[in-house]
């Protein structure tokens, strides 16, 4: 199943730290040599300032307690820069610390640098030093100061560039410390800024969009309601020309989210047309198996390609998170996957067919039950489901009655979708114009 990772294809979107924990997944799974895990580590260390872990993970790599020589003197050269950073912002830090002064700060940013330097001989250095301090205990793997240093940072700085720069930091400090609600209103925070800003160039503003939406896969797939947010910015117009310019291999995330959220089933066609226009870029068996059913309705490659899914999500480091629950070990959303592309499989192969037999129907939907089960389990699928299916047990079979949609019918399904693509578009209006608005 490495053929599916994406980790070479998303990891360049990724602050390198970010990376570590699909490290971690792909090394758990054993997707890959353990050594090329390791030295993938090391090379992604070398940029960092975690030089302890570096080591750790050499003498494992080596099987020795010996480090080369250049890692004992970037260590030190690391512990020196902290100390030398560290004393250039000790009085700013030293204000922080006190609540008391803390409370003299105001949302005013101008009268918050000029009453640290008239009543604390505060200025520009201290506050640049701070930013540095900040990012250099970020590199070290102290997200936690870093998140605290850089949050206080953006109230005192007005560099609109350097504070975009910390807010990216803080959103990947609290992803990292797994502060999916935090996170959450930074990221959010960051999409309006990058929305309403006029960057240098529209490759630039697209680049934002990109490293935004790879960035929200560690919240979404976490986030209690991820599901209905990924949907919801990733069908945004700019969003989503922004996947299918650069980044299509996001189509299986937002793909896998329409198929376990069934309250946003709505958002089927637009998922499928956007597959179809994508195909030629990028396809993995979660995008085709949505084609096959949708576009092809071929039953068969679904029923191949449902097999395939599985793998997909149990080796894919945001979908296949594993929930212990005693001695058992369970993938939650792969239970759902499969159960709700189940019912995609069963409805439209109903709505084609006036009478199926129920062995047929278990052999379409992967079902490894006897007939007895599979009946039950198809039974409880009906009950669950919009269709009006009878069922013979005697005979072993599906009936569906013949339907015709009336013409009121018709329009009230159109109208649900115009009024859903109406709600996206107004937002993607309002909400540059409100945020606009605010940061004057």
């Amino acid at each position: 199943m490495a053929d599916y990772d994406l980790t070479s294809r998303i990891a360049p979107h990724f602050d390198r730290h970010l990376v570590f924990p699909l490290l971690e997944f792909l090394q758990e799974r054993e997707l890959y040599a353990n050594d090329e895990i390791l030295k993938a580590k090391i090379q992604l260390l070398s940029h960092t300032n975690m030089v302890d872990y570096a080591m750790d993970i050499h003498k494992a790599l080596y099987h020795t307690e010996d480090v080369p020589q250049a890692m004992v003197d970037r260590r030190v050269e690391v512990v020196a820069r902290l100390k030398s950073l560290e004393e250039s912002a000790a009085p700013l830090i030293s204000f922080l610390q006190d609540a008391n002064l803390v409370q003299e700060l105001r949302p005013d940013r101008q009268y918050n640098i000029q009453m640290l330097q008239d009543r604390f001989q505060i200025g520009a250095d201290q506050i640049e030093a701070l930013y540095q301090y900040a990012k250099f205990q970020f590199e070290c793997g102290n997200y936690s100061g870093a998140a605290d240093y850089l949050y206080q940072y953006r109230a005192l700085c007005t560099n609109s560039e350097r504070s975009l720069s910390a807010l990216w930091g803080k959103l990947a400090a609290e992803i990292l410390m797994q502060n999916w609600d935090i996170a959450l209103e930074e990221l959010n925070r960051l999409k309006e800024i990058i929305d309403s800003k006029s960057f240098s160039s529209p490759l630039n503003h697209l680049q934002n969009r990109i490293w935004l939406m790879h960035w929200s896969l560690f919240i979404f797939f976490n986030h209690e309601n991820g599901r209905n947010s990924i949907i919801d910015l990733f069908f945004q117009d700019r969003y989503l020309n922004a996947i299918q310019t650069n980044a299509p291999h996001l189509l299986r995330y937002v793909a896998t989210a329409v198929i376990v959220n069934k309250r946003r089933r709505n958002m089927l066609k637009e998922l499928v047309k956007v597959i179809q226009q994508e195909q030629q870029c990028y396809k993995d068996p979660i995008t085709e198996l949505i084609e096959s059913l949708y576009v092809n309705y071929d039953f068969d490659g679904a029923q191949k390609k449902l097999k395939e899914c599985e793998q997909v999500i149990l080796n894919d480091p945001f979908l296949g998170k594993r929930v212990e629950d005693s001695n058992f070990t369970t993938v939650p959303l792969r239970d759902e996957f499969l159960e709700n592309a189940r019912l995609f499989i069963f409805e439209t192969y109903c709505r084609i067919h006036r009478c199926i037999d129920i062995s047929v129907l278990a052999e379409k939907l992967n079902l490894n039950m006897t007939h007895d089960e599979a009946l039950v389990w198809i039974t409880n699928l009906i009950r669950n489901s919009k269709l009006e299916a009878k069922i013979d047990a005697v005979s072993g079979t599906v009936t569906m009655p013949v339907v015709h949609q009336n013409v009121h019918e018709q329009i009230i399904e159109a109208m649900k979708n115009l009024n859903m693509r109406t709600y996206l578009l107004a937002k993607n209006i309002t909400e540059p114009a409100q945020a606009a608005q605010a940061s004057r």
